[in-house]
């Protein structure tokens, strides 16, 4: 293994140690000492779980079996928790070092273990809300208007879906999941903006099989997210095709008159690759045009090009908070929803699916029924 990957390995699990040491500290200090053999029993539990991501992540590369699928389910579910317990945890000495500054107690250390358990109980009920919520996919339906849309789209629909992240968590019953809600919204076409794969090792085609029971009349459309590219992408790509899914690789297809062109994620990655890719593909701006592409970035370079309507997801919203505010503060206003930049539109998702842990606060998973219309 190069050098890079095990550094960036060891700075993640050095926070992991941080964020399990500082736990196990607030609950002791806050909550009350348990005794000599819980407390053992404590700390070797944290440090079980401490190091349990990094190791599931890492087989879930390599391995897929029932075992290395239950261990990372655990691990990841344990990381959205550890995301909500450390932030309380913070909060608590925050609040307890005001308290102590202000004084507006003479005995301050009774309030302890009430601060303890309460905001570690609120961390506890936002982490158990998330995996509900991240549960519960919904439909959002989206009227698009498209200059020099051909007649015969006005009126038609397409289902928008992204970041499925078929793996060890959304494993086949999502999938069917997925598939069945399309279904039931009726779409004319359907465009998949990237990310359908985890990027772990699985059986590609179990996972794409329900896929084959989707039969738009205009087709299923796709291009590879960060994801897709992990791992075997190769067998990602047959067994999406296999379902009957058109990916669509640095190319540009005609359908009834609309132009639907697909970037694929590692065409995005250098400005100069992407200018260069499309303007390969000879967009017509005399008629409405449809990027798939995973990222929403790139923006000025996808205008130039003459797209008329850019479709993205990748950024899950940040799933949970904090990180609902660092995708912002990257990604802006098109962090999610349709947006315009200049004559382009880009309509960002929140995607069905989550990454790591299957938890969703401030955010929902989603898919997207868009209706054309003309301008």
């Amino acid at each position: 293994m190069k050098a890079w990957p095990v550094l960036g390995i060891a700075f993640i699990q050095s926070i992991l140690l941080f964020a399990h040491w500082l736990l196990y500290r607030t609950a002791i200090s806050f909550c009350g000492n348990p005794g000599p053999a819980t407390a053992l029993l404590l700390r070797a539990s944290l440090l079980a779980l401490s190091v349990s991501f990094v190791v599931a992540t890492l087989l879930g590369f390599y391995f897929s079996n029932a075992l290395v699928s239950a261990l990372y389910r655990v691990a990841a579910i344990w990381m959205g928790f550890l995301n909500f317990l450390f932030f309380g945890a913070i909060f608590c000495w925050l609040v307890w070092g005001a308290l102590r500054l202000a004084r507006l107690d003479s005995d301050p250390a009774r309030l302890r273990p009430l601060l303890g358990f309460a905001v570690l109980g609120i961390a506890l009920a936002m982490a158990v809300y998330g995996m509900i919520n991240a549960y519960a996919v919904r439909v959002r339906r989206i009227a698009v208007s498209l200059p020099n849309l051909p007649p015969s789209w006005r009126g038609r629909t397409a289902a928008v879906a992204s970041d499925l992240h078929l793996g060890h968590i959304n494993a086949l019953g999502f999938s069917r999941r997925i598939v069945s809600l399309i279904s039931r919204l009726n779409p004319d076409v359907v465009f998949i903006a990237g990310d359908i794969f985890d990027g772990v090792k699985v059986d590609p085609e179990r996972l794409a099989a329900p896929f084959k029971q989707l039969s738009p009349p205009f087709g299923i459309y796709f291009a590879t997210g960060n994801h897709d590219e992990f791992g075997d992408a190769r067998s990602f790509l047959a067994a999406l095709k296999g379902a009957g899914i058109r990916v669509l690789n640095s190319e540009k297809v005609l359908v009834d008159g609309l132009q639907i062109v697909g970037a694929p994620y590692h065409d995005t990655t250098l400005p100069i690759r992407l200018r260069a890719s499309l303007e390969s593909l000879h967009i017509d701006r005399s008629s409405a045009s449809i990027l798939i592409n995973h990222v929403p970035n790139r923006l000025p370079i996808v205008e130039e090009a003459g797209i008329s309507l850019q479709l993205s997801g990748h950024t899950h919203g940040g799933q949970f908070i904090p990180f609902t505010w660092l995708t912002h503060r990257i990604f802006g206003p098109f962090t999610y929803g349709l947006h315009r930049f200049g004559a382009l539109q880009v309509y960002t998702s929140y995607g069905a699916g989550t990454w790591g842990p299957p938890m969703r606060v401030g955010t929902s998973p989603e898919v997207v029924l868009l209706t054309f219309e003309d301008v």
